[in-house]
């Protein structure tokens, strides 16, 4: 497939403080509580968010567990926000269905 033109429009920049209110009004949303960095599900940490400059480290729990084992994700462009917020839905689905 050729390349298309992109018409001289380039994505806005990528504003994590913004992005940063955006994925915790997502995570309230699901009623997640925020505590501190982090938030929980039931009294365990489920989810840790950190701005880093123009990026945001984030660790997912794998399981809902009172010491969880950690996905390690970046969150450089509006295209992972929303890849993160999805699998937190996914994940917080399936705690759901376990407990």
């Amino acid at each position: 497939m050729p390349d298309l033109p992109d018409f001289g429009f380039a994505p806005p920049p990528f504003d994590a403080a913004k992005a940063l209110e955006q994925i915790k009004r997502a995570l309230r949303d699901l009623k997640l509580a925020e505590r501190g960095n982090g938030f929980e599900l039931r009294g365990k940490r489920v989810t840790e968010l950190q701005a880093d400059g123009a990026v945001i480290a984030a660790r997912l729990a794998r399981r809902l567990a009172l010491t969880p084992e950690w996905d390690r994700l970046r969150i450089e462009s509006a295209a992972d926000q929303r890849k993160f917020i999805d699998e937190v839905k996914k994940r917080f689905e399936r705690w759901e269905r376990d407990e």
